[in-house]
């Protein structure tokens, strides 16, 4: 039987966020070739980052964190042929996302 007050609640969704340390933020920017398109500092984007956090978990979905590495971001956009650049944040993001939560592809 099909409970009616249920039929149009979803699942909540896995939202990957792109996450930075403060003690990394400058080397960060540095690398990426967009950074002009990131608030000037830390503290700044951190107020942006929570408040988006703050929306997506109050829609039911759930964030994942992806922080970003200065040694591992530049290899991994290196052996995939990317730029350092926002589109390649968010798909390494995604793809760790998906990795904690479905584990690795057999």
């Amino acid at each position: 039987m099909v409970d009616e007050n249920n039929v149009n609640e979803q699942a909540p969704a896995i939202q990957a966020m792109v996450w930075y340390r403060e003690e990394e933020w400058e080397t960060l920017r540095k690398l990426f070739t967009d950074s002009h398109l990131l608030p000037a500092t830390y503290k700044n984007w951190l107020q942006r980052a929570e408040e988006m956090v703050t929306k997506v978990e109050a829609t039911g979905d759930i964030v994942v964190k992806v922080f970003i590495d200065p040694v591992t971001f530049p290899a991994w956009c290196k052996e995939k042929g990317r730029e350092m650049d926002s589109n390649a944040r968010a798909d390494l993001a995604i793809e760790v996302a998906t990795m904690q939560s479905f584990g690795p592809k057999v």
